[in-house]
């Protein structure tokens, strides 16, 4: 076993800002425990220092574990190790910017690290200025609707505060489940379908003499919804705002059955039922043991299909189906489970954040095998996107013709054409 360096044993302050640096990822979302931090000390140790790539290499080879982290390693590095004016690049990112030579815009920043280096802290406000009566005074402050722009605002790279009031907004729609007639019967005001019974009933009390007609209608029922959420390390954050939103869904009367899976496929349904939205997604996420780990679609699919679509579906449920479909390996079996999948359920809808990329093309493998089963294809990155989903679970169904994927099925056509 190697020996820890001790923190006097590298330059200067070096082990201390590695530590400090440590604690910055761990703010922002990335986990890293004690042990990394030693690693990171002790391969700085034996490495050594010749350059800065040798550096960011071994930080990034012991502090981080998944592809997913590295953008806001890279990121977090560059800012910490680099930039002097640290406390103005941050504050930098919290101010709104205006692009007066037209010039194209920087790579998206994740505003988390900005809450990681100064947690607790606001910029300063401008002091007063007493400015001469004749002076003239023009004020250029830009303004906007703070909720308009949080509605647009990815919720990955949301802060901590932005996270707060986007779930209160989140319970504030208006949700509504598209109402379902059943076979039970209820009574009605308006001339129907007779209910001969009733009326016989209302005469027997009246005498027999006063003939007052009674009516019944089929009675409604909000659709059954069923939630199957990614959780892997690229979907979870998205997936825990898609459980929030299943809360919600599950306290305005509508019969909703959860799932999350990763590589393995997790009930969630009676965690769910807790009245604090916080605590019913925190029970699940203490109670998953896969939580932003791998993903094996195809297996997960298998086991719903096998053992819990009988269950949760009864024929007239809507599937969401929550995951970037970046499945590795065989597709074939993919697509058998989403063909199962889809001819079990009235609607199925699925929800895929890569979608926010206006370049999105489906080329990958998964999507590819999965898209041509989904009724709906649609994106689920921010509050706007939400708004849209609750806006169509509250439209009829069609009758399996999807109307939003036309123009990805044609790629998949004229992909398939050319290999043919």
């Amino acid at each position: 076993m190697l020996p820890v360096p001790k923190a006097d044993a590298l330059a200067g302050h070096l082990a201390e800002n590695v530590m400090h640096f440590a604690r910055v990822l761990r703010a922002a979302g990335i986990p890293v425990g004690t042990g990394r931090i030693e690693l990171a000390l002790t391969a700085l140790k034996l490495g050594g220092l010749e350059s800065r790539r040798d550096f960011h290499a071994a930080l990034s080879a012991t502090l981080i574990d998944r592809a997913e982290h590295r953008l806001l390693f890279d990121q977090a590095f560059h800012i910490f190790w680099k930039n002097p004016d640290l406390e103005g690049r941050m504050r930098a990112l919290l101010l709104p910017k205006v692009d007066l030579n037209g010039s194209l815009p920087p790579p998206p920043e994740h505003k988390r690290l900005a809450a990681a280096f100064f947690p607790n802290t606001q910029p300063p406000a401008p002091p007063p200025d007493r400015q001469p009566e004749d002076e003239l005074q023009i004020d250029a402050a830009l303004t906007w609707n703070e909720q308009e722009v949080l509605r647009h605002t990815d919720f990955e790279t949301m802060t901590a505060d932005e996270w707060r009031d986007a779930k209160r907004l989140l319970h504030k729609l208006a949700l509504f489940v598209e109402p379902l007639p059943t076979r039970r019967q209820a009574r009605a005001h308006t001339p129907g379908r007779a209910d001969w019974r009733a009326t016989m009933q209302a005469m027997a009390r009246q005498g027999g003499s006063v003939w007052d007609m009674r009516w019944r209608r089929p009675r409604v029922e909000p659709a059954p919804l069923v939630v199957l959420a990614d959780i892997s390390g690229s979907m979870s954050r998205y997936s825990r705002m898609l459980l929030h939103f299943t809360h919600a869904l599950g306290h305005a009367d509508a019969r909703v059955d959860s799932f999350v899976f990763g590589t393995r496929l997790t009930h969630t349904t009676r965690l769910m039922r807790q009245r604090d939205p916080d605590l019913a997604v925190g029970q699940v996420s203490h109670a998953v043991q896969d939580w932003a780990g791998g993903t094996r679609i195809s297996a997960c699919l298998h086991t719903f299909n096998r053992r819990w679509a009988r269950r949760v579906l009864r024929g007239n449920a809507t599937v969401l189906l929550v995951t970037d479909g970046l499945e590795h390996g065989d597709t074939s079996a993919l697509s058998f489970e989403m063909d199962r999948l889809s001819r079990s359920c009235r609607r199925l809808v699925w929800l895929n954040p890569l979608l926010r990329y206006d370049a999105f093309e489906p080329r990958a493998a998964g999507i590819r095998a999965m898209l041509p089963h989904v009724d709906e294809f649609m994106s689920a990155h921010n509050l706007d996107s939400l708004a849209d989903l609750a806006r169509l679970l509250a439209q009829p169904a069609s009758h399996r013709i999807p109307p939003s994927r036309g123009s990805f099925l044609q790629a998949l056509h004229d992909d398939t054409s050319v290999l043919s």
